[in-house]
């Protein structure tokens, strides 16, 4: 999962949301700041008994949110979706010297962006492209 900053740096470059299930995400401010969500359409719960443990299927859980408006929320997005993002300027992604390396190309040049995990090095790219208004 990438940093919540460099999520907020990509928000504010101009990468969109459509939540789908599976996304990660927060909710920044107030008494959750600092917890992630998932978008679900289903919540599963384990519950323990003496006979065993059984999965049970819930719509909602009782302490859960009424809602939030995705414009409240920072979306996390995951390393499949950084490089879907980046499309076909994505080249290659290498592990050098303990660091990730994500390689790009475009029409205005190549890239490399380096970072400790594989996700921070594909938002680092995006980042950059997104900056230089190369929309992938």
């Amino acid at each position: 999962m990438i940093s919540p900053d460099l999520a907020r740096a990509l928000a504010a470059s101009g990468l969109r949301w459509t939540p789908r299930s599976g996304d990660v995400f927060m909710i920044p401010g107030g008494e959750l700041d600092g917890e992630t969500f998932v978008v679900s359409e289903l919540t599963i719960e384990p519950r323990e008994y003496l006979s065993g443990t059984i999965l049970a299927f819930n719509g909602t859980t009782e302490w859960a949110l009424d809602s939030a408006a995705v414009e409240d929320t920072l979306w996390l997005p995951r390393e499949d979706q950084l490089r879907e993002a980046l499309d076909h300027q994505f080249i290659s992604l290498e592990r050098d010297a303990g660091e990730y390396l994500v390689r790009t190309a475009s029409a205005l040049g190549s890239g490399s962006y380096r970072a400790p995990s594989a996700p921070d090095a594909y938002a680092e790219a995006l980042l950059a492209l997104l900056r230089r208004n190369e929309t992938p």
